[in-house]
């Protein structure tokens, strides 16, 4: 029941419920957790402060089904994920916020081997080896944070 009152608040809420890694399906509410760990890495978080509809968002694209189980993908090492674990949302919102899609630019252009929008967006995260991360700058107005996974 507290999964129902969660995703009242939101669809991403119930992931804070279970507090691990799980694959969400449905609005947030079909949760199955998985095993994960990124302790090998660095996490880099960029929010640059706009914010995207999700309605207009969810209508403007047509969900694909990946070509692998997302389940095995996940599975596989993170510097796999790439060109397998793709956030169908990018493509409209990028084409709307381009600041957007330059933050995903630049976290390759600095070595991240996985980076992705969060969502509708307009967060989009960065996954580097801990000892990958160099220092590079976004406007000042841009929510930033490092994380180190345990």
């Amino acid at each position: 029941q507290l999964l129902q009152y969660a995703l009242q608040l939101g669809s991403d809420a119930p992931f804070f419920i279970i507090n691990k890694p799980g694959l969400g399906k449905g609005r947030g509410e079909k949760l199955t957790p998985i095993e994960l760990s990124l302790s090998a890495y660095t996490l880099l978080l960029v929010h640059p402060g706009i914010q995207v509809s999700t309605p207009w968002a969810f209508s403007q694209i047509t969900p694909r089904q990946p070509v692998n189980d997302l389940a095995e993908i996940i599975q596989q090492p993170a510097d796999t994920w790439k060109d397998q674990l793709i956030n169908d949302f990018e493509p409209v919102v990028f084409s709307k916020y381009p600041a957007i899609a330059e933050i995903k630019t630049s976290m390759y252009q600095h070595g991240a081997i996985y980076a992705s929008m969060s969502g509708s967006g307009s967060a989009v995260f960065g996954i580097f080896e801990k000892s990958h991360l160099t220092a590079f700058t976004f406007p000042e107005h841009y929510f930033v944070r490092v994380v180190n996974s345990l």
